[in-house]
């Protein structure tokens, strides 16, 4: 069994509860980074990333949109995604941003989002709602696939630098290349890179079959640079 830096944590969502994994950071304290899931719910990869970041000196929390839930079986991994109530994924994951910044281990003003798939799209839409409160937004072959969650583009203040899949079915180098557009009209500070060779999920070493370790190091140092160039300390 993997011994896990975090532990589970609830939070308030809304006047609710919610909950999540939160790994700190090595050190006792960091920046803020809010770690957004796929479809396939609060899974093991998922916590090691928080687990990464918190290696790294990052104070991490992955709010469980799932409430629990979780599978390894892409017909139900799809369901629970279109099932997602977008108005409550959005309330706990602003939930998860404002529990992280009061952690008293968290260094930063603002924190970074990082979100994979389905959170990676996710990832966009909440910087688009907490401005305020996200300064820098790092998509992984993100996806919005709901009608209704598409991000108010012009909200978003954050610095973004997204990763994505040359062999993409889901969103591919195309669509890409259009959400590229759609935020360099707007004056974002936003970079699209499109990773040759690679496949949708290439960052999840738990799937051998698309996982590319070259371009996961990659993009997983730019991630990296950018918090640490963008998170800077509470009152600075």
């Amino acid at each position: 069994m993997v011994e896990r830096r975090g532990e589970i944590v609830r939070f308030q969502s809304n006047g609710t509860d919610a909950q999540g994994y939160l790994a700190v950071a090595d050190g006792g304290s960091g920046p803020g980074v809010v770690v957004i899931q796929e479809w396939w719910g609060m899974v093991d990869h998922i916590k090691d990333v928080c687990d990464r970041f918190a290696e790294l000196g990052f104070t991490a929390l992955a709010p469980d949109l799932f409430g629990g839930r979780t599978t390894h079986e892409p017909d139900e991994a799809g369901k629970l995604m279109m099932a997602l109530d977008i108005g409550h994924a959005g309330r706990d994951m602003s939930g998860a941003v404002d529990y992280l910044i009061a952690h008293p281990s968290v260094t930063s003003a603002k924190v970074g989002v990082i979100g994979f798939c389905m959170g990676g799209g996710l990832a966009l839409v909440l910087a688009s709602l907490r401005p305020d409160a996200v300064a820098a937004v790092a998509p992984y072959y993100g996806l919005i696939p709901w009608p209704d969650a598409h991000p108010d583009w012009s909200a978003i203040s954050a610095v973004v630098r997204g990763h994505y899949a040359a062999n993409d079915a889901f969103f591919n180098p195309a669509a890409v290349a259009e959400l590229q557009e759609t935020l360099d009209n707007l004056g974002k500070d936003a970079v699209l890179t499109v990773h040759p060779d690679t496949d949708h999920a290439f960052f999840n070493d738990t799937r051998p079959e698309v996982f590319n370790a070259s371009a996961a190091t990659v993009a997983f140092a730019d991630t990296v640079e950018l918090f640490r160039t963008t998170l800077t300390p509470e009152g600075a």
